[in-house]
């Protein structure tokens, strides 16, 4: 039972002891005066011209096929159409090859869907790299020009309207 209440007594010493430490660590930073700041990187994705640029080149890189892919569709739409208005003056065998003409049409259709998304995707993908690429420097550019200490990204409970720096990113991304 002593040891116990000697464990228990050399437990909470140890625990002030810490507490003691780390409130003093916390005195020692902010005498050191931090300077910190916070960017927004939904907003950057959302106000940077580089995401419209990407957006309008993405869409000219990809609107041949996707219009090649509306044709398809509205070529699929009047095969059935015929084929629902003829199917029933049409022989067994007319009938079956119009059928599976219009079967291969749609899986065809669907086949060249699925690449055209597959491609946007990796695509984009390229592009946000490559933005994300640019936002970085220029929140490293921004940080060394301005002085800060530590600045972070999202998943930040609360920063300051006085710490956020997203503008003056937004404002170098602008001028490339």
């Amino acid at each position: 039972m002593l040891k116990m209440v000697r464990r228990f007594k050399l437990n909470q010493l140890l625990k002030t002891l810490m507490l003691a430490g780390l409130l003093a660590l916390a005195t020692s930073l902010n005498a050191a005066e931090l300077k910190v700041g916070y960017v927004q990187v939904d907003k950057i994705l959302q106000d940077a011209p580089q995401t419209a640029e990407s957006g309008k080149k993405l869409e000219r890189e990809f609107s041949p096929r996707s219009l090649e892919l509306d044709k398809m569709q509205k070529q699929i739409r009047d095969l059935e159409a015929t084929l629902d208005k003829e199917g029933v003056t049409l022989s067994e065998t007319d009938r079956r090859n119009k059928e599976r003409d219009t079967s291969n049409m749609k899986i065809e259709f669907q086949r060249k869907q699925r690449e055209l998304r597959e491609d946007i995707n990796l695509r984009k993908n390229e592009e946000l790299s490559s933005l994300q690429d640019r936002i970085n420097k220029a929140v490293q550019t921004v940080s060394e020009t301005d002085g800060y200490d530590l600045v972070v990204y999202g998943g930040v409970a609360y920063a300051s309207k006085k710490i956020d720096i997203t503008d003056k990113v937004l404002k170098l991304l602008g001028k490339k």
